[in-house]
């Protein structure tokens, strides 16, 4: 293992015995900057073929000088120096020829195997870090679900990474309390017609993609939709029921899919007008809400107990009031 800590940015860059490069302390963004003398100790190499490495990868436009390489003042030092970042590191482990960038390369090919062929990667020592917390998530997935579930293992996983850094503690969980994210009051009009439109546009498109039969969205029957639109709108004294678009588009999603008001289809439809009404709503960057998590959170609700609603309610409104 080897290792070097920068005092200004209080981080420690090594690599792990499994030829993993890794971090110790808080850098606090999406990426890490390490000096010539830090990349070639982490590779177990001399700093010249560092610096030649770096060199060739920034004149043959490998790597943009512009967005890797920082100027930076340090302790001890009168001139600025040279920082590089992860994308740089990255790359002198591959041009490199050193037992250590060998066994980097060896866990970097296992790790984009394993993300290619399961379609995700586990940083393991980050969940043991966080245990207890990711122990709490898949025990919340358990509750609401049945023993013998149709959620795949890698949308699950899709699914608990987004809730990662907002799932609910097991107290609040058991509580049914709201999340501590801000709600948004907009005023977003929705309607059956609105949704009959929009839900006619989405099979068309899954026709002609051979994805969908002729009674894929044929209500059972007329009126289904204009129910479940009456219930999300309703008020109650003048005062909606639910007041904020988020929980619009949670109990829009619930009732579509648990209500069953399709021959065919439920499931789809009810997820397309939870992302359309939030795109409406101009709430979430559904981009962050990959296929795979849509998937598993609307067979989550699918297969959810009714006497969970509530608890599936207030989970689905903690992911989008962080995110």
């Amino acid at each position: 293992m080897s290792g070097k800590k920068n005092k200004e940015r209080n981080v420690v860059i090594y690599q792990a015995k499994s030829g993993a490069i890794e971090l110790k302390g808080d850098f606090g963004k999406e990426t890490i900057w390490a000096t010539q003398t830090q990349i070639s100790e982490i590779f177990g190499i001399d700093r010249t073929v560092a610096t030649k490495h770096i060199n060739n990868l920034l004149k043959s436009k490998e790597i943009d000088g512009k967005s890797n390489v920082q100027k930076m003042h340090i302790a001890n030092s009168d001139k600025p120096i040279s920082f590089y970042s992860l994308d740089v590191i990255l790359a002198v482990g591959y041009r490199t020829n050193s037992k250590r960038a060998i066994e980097f390369r060896k866990w970097a090919t296992k790790t984009l195997r394993g993300y290619i062929v399961d379609g995700y990667a586990i940083n393991k020592k980050l969940i043991a870090k966080n245990y207890e917390q990711f122990l709490g998530v898949v025990d919340d997935i358990k509750k609401l679900l049945p023993a013998e579930s149709a959620i795949e293992p890698k949308d699950a996983v899709e699914l608990i990474s987004l809730f990662a850094n907002t799932w609910l503690s097991l107290d609040a969980y058991d509580k049914e309390l709201l999340p501590k994210g801000k709600l948004t009051k907009k005023k977003v009009e929705l309607t059956a017609d609105k949704i009959t439109n929009n839900l006619a546009q989405l099979k068309q498109t899954l026709l002609e993609k051979e994805e969908a039969t002729d009674i894929f969205g044929t209500e059972r029957t007329t009126g289904n939709i204009s129910g479940i639109i009456g219930n999300v709108m309703q008020t109650f004294g003048g005062k909606e029921l639910y007041p904020t678009a988020e929980e619009k588009a949670v109990h829009l999603l619930y009732f579509i899919v648990k209500n069953h008001p399709f021959i065919d289809g439920n499931k789809r439809s009810g997820a397309f007008a939870f992302i359309w009404f939030l795109q409406q709503a101009d709430i979430l960057d559904v981009s962050k809400l990959t296929p795979s998590a849509l998937t598993a959170l609307t067979i989550m609700v699918a297969e959810s107990d009714p006497k969970h609603k509530e608890k599936v309610i207030k989970l689905i409104l903690n992911l989008i009031s962080k995110n």
